[in-house]
């Protein structure tokens, strides 16, 4: 399976850092935080990956490249300045990532979840015939209200108590078919839309996930590694 990498976004509650770095570049235990995902997709045995990019989006093209470096192929999807938002980005890039189930992974998140589950997970989507898995966590403080419910494998937009999407998915393009290429468009109300159908799936995640949306977060967490790997 193809998987792609969220990585368009401006970062501004991450200013002044991402002022002349593009947020998946800045760095923490040691390496950028798009390089712990991409090592992990070439563990998991996923070696096709797209990335969407917008703001300084060369400088992610100059240290990624084709992705030989990790064992990887890397395709690029570009976008002006992040104005596709989540769906519409994924939308842009879908010639590149096929007709199959995909997974996505947000460009700004840390993340233990075992990649490695993705193939088997998209197997299931095609024959239960939903559109999409989410990976679900604990609401962190900074987001205590959650996203949505999740009721035995279910996930749906009303109920409680309600978890935090991890930014974490898998896909059927078929989600998508809504979007014109090109067209502005978020995610949320296309998941909504498709639980309203009972055509969203997903679990629970217990373990470290960190969303790194601030200096701060991000300081906690290069802290966090570098204790965990005290040679970095």
């Amino acid at each position: 399976m193809k998987a792609m990498i969220l990585a368009a976004g401006r970062g501004e509650r991450m200013r002044p850092l991402t002022d002349a770095c593009p947020k998946p570049l800045l760095t923490a235990g040691g390496k950028p935080l798009i390089c712990w995902h991409l090592e992990r997709l070439a563990r998991a045995g996923i070696r096709e990956v797209v990335i969407n990019h917008a703001h300084l989006g060369a400088m992610l093209l100059d240290r990624l490249g084709d992705g030989r470096a990790f064992d990887l192929k890397i395709l690029w999807s570009a976008e002006t300045q992040g104005a596709l938002e989540t769906a519409g980005g994924i939308r842009n890039a879908l010639p590149l990532l096929g007709e199959e189930c995909f997974l996505v992974v947000n460009g700004d998140i840390y993340c233990e979840w075992d990649l490695g589950q993705a193939p088997a997970i998209a197997r299931g989507l095609a024959s239960r015939r939903k559109l999409a898995h989410l990976v679900l966590v604990a609401n962190p403080p900074h987001h205590p209200d959650g996203d949505f419910f999740l009721q035995e494998g279910r996930i749906l937009s009303a109920g409680a108590p309600r978890l935090t999407f991890s930014g974490i998915g898998i896909y059927d393009p078929a989600l998508f078919a809504t979007i014109s290429r090109g067209q502005s468009a978020k995610l949320a109300p296309l998941l909504v839309a498709a639980m309203a159908t009972d055509l969203v799936v997903g679990e629970y995640y217990a373990g470290r996930w960190t969303d790194v949306g601030t200096p701060t977060r991000l300081a906690t967490l290069d802290q966090e590694l570098r204790a965990q790997s005290p040679d970095v």
